[in-house]
């Protein structure tokens, strides 16, 4: 699966006052239609996208389709399958932020009015990043809820995984041959001496927190204490444990260049750069979990050559191909996004208004280096990769035959194998 993606992060910042809304800033909202022509002149067929919640989701069972049912309806018509990104950083302002108990089960049921609505969706990121969203909204202070402590990080994380495995219990209740690509940050922490060694083994355990729990894999037991000791109870974790659904899932895993981290002793980080590189945190985070992978963000700043952000690609690239050719079942690749970002440079704390050179095109829709680069790579491998060995084929139904034959036994033998799993006691996993 070639893939891009449309950047719909919509954090809150100052106290909850501003909201920053990436498909506003970069012009989405205008320029829809013209953004799907770009997906098409790439030779893309895979596309992360969503709605924006916060326009959407106006309140309990109360929702603003109008937009969602244009886009949607559009990207149907021209057959492009969309990976639906259904939270991106933030809430509407009626849920307040990621410290409301409510927020799980009313984020449920969006999930679920949204497959109602549209039935022939089959491909799912029901929270984007949890991880980095819980840090950098209860450990960081940057957002939403602009906390600084592990209680709030602890808080934050188990109500935004709660959300994620309540909407795919949701969306599986409609569509049972659903899939779930996570998108989760994979990060690695560098210990810069011997004395940094204790803190950066915390981090890199603290890293998997959100996987595990969304997995239902049991966490390391000073993990375990971390989570106890920040408010989560035995019978939130259990949660976790007795709603095991990996195996309706593609671990989706972004990687950027500052993924990887210097850890001083004092447990203060800072950007390494690349170090380890996408491969070989990539199998760490596979060997942990063993489910099927998929590239799902990376980028780079086009810089003064106009080249750095293709040689990005090439070497992200490689590492994929280095994963199948090891045999770690790989079936997909997102450069992120289709066009330039605005302020992801201080993360989106300030509003700047600084146009970041990330995109296959700039703000003005004319396509960068990067962007023709991508579209050679695609036209080169698409045919080449089917036929390797290593192949995964992931059974996807486009949009264009939905409701026909085959999708229909396809739903079919997924409704006997949920009923099977159903049919089972449930039990939380057996060993790591």
């Amino acid at each position: 699966m070639f893939c891009t993606g449309i950047e719909n992060s919509i954090p809150t910042i100052q106290n909850g006052r501003i909201r920053v809304d990436q498909m506003e800033t970069c012009g989405h909202y205008e320029r829809w239609r013209e953004d799907f022509d770009l997906v098409e002149e790439l030779g893309i067929h895979f596309l992360r996208y969503g709605p924006p919640i916060h326009r959407t989701f106006l309140g309990p069972d109360k929702f603003d389709w109008e937009f969602s049912d244009l886009a949607f309806a559009e990207l149907k018509r021209r057959d492009i399958t969309p990976i639906v990104d259904l939270c991106h950083f933030g809430v509407p302002d009626w849920l307040g932020d990621f410290q409301n108990p409510d927020f799980s089960m009313q984020f449920a049921n969006y999930a679920g009015a949204f497959a109602d609505r549209y039935p022939w969706v089959q491909l799912y990121t029901p929270v984007n990043e949890m991880f980095i969203c819980a840090v950098f909204s209860a450990k960081y202070g940057w957002w939403n809820e602009q906390l600084t402590t592990d209680l709030g990080f602890v808080t934050a994380l188990k109500h935004i995984v709660k959300a994620n495995v309540l909407a795919m219990i949701e969306i599986l209740k409609r569509r049972s041959d659903a899939i779930f690509v996570q998108s989760e940050s994979s990060e690695y922490f560098h210990a810069d001496s011997p004395a940094a060694i204790g803190p950066a083994e915390i981090m890199n355990a603290r890293r998997f927190l959100s996987l595990d729990l969304n997995y239902g894999r049991r966490v390391d037991s000073e993990m375990y204490e971390f989570l106890m000791d920040c408010g989560m109870t035995k019978e939130e974790y259990h949660f976790f444990l007795h709603h095991r659904l990996k195996q309706h899932c593609i671990l989706g895993n972004d990687y950027y260049r500052t993924n990887e981290h210097r850890v001083h002793p004092n447990g203060h980080t800072e950007a390494a750069g690349e170090v380890f590189g996408y491969s070989e945190i990539t199998r760490q985070y596979y060997e942990r979990y063993r489910l099927p992978v998929m590239h799902t963000e990376t980028n780079l700043v086009e810089g003064p050559t106009g080249q750095e952000a293709v040689q990005w690609l090439w070497k992200e690239w490689a590492n994929v191909l280095r994963l199948r050719n090891v045999g770690i079942p790989t079936v997909g690749f997102t450069w992120y996004s289709l066009t330039d970002q605005v302020d992801w440079d201080t993360a989106l704390r300030e509003q700047n208004g600084n146009v970041n050179a990330l995109g296959l095109y700039d703000l003005d829709r004319k396509i960068r280096n990067v962007g023709r680069a991508y579209k050679q790579l695609i036209a080169d491998w698409r045919d080449v990769l089917p036929a390797s060995s290593v192949c995964l084929v992931v059974p996807i139904v486009p949009p264009s035959q939905a409701g026909g034959a085959h999708a229909r036994d396809q739903e079919r033998d997924a409704d006997r194998f949920k009923e099977g799993e159903e049919g089972q006691a449930s039990s939380p996993e057996l060993g790591p």
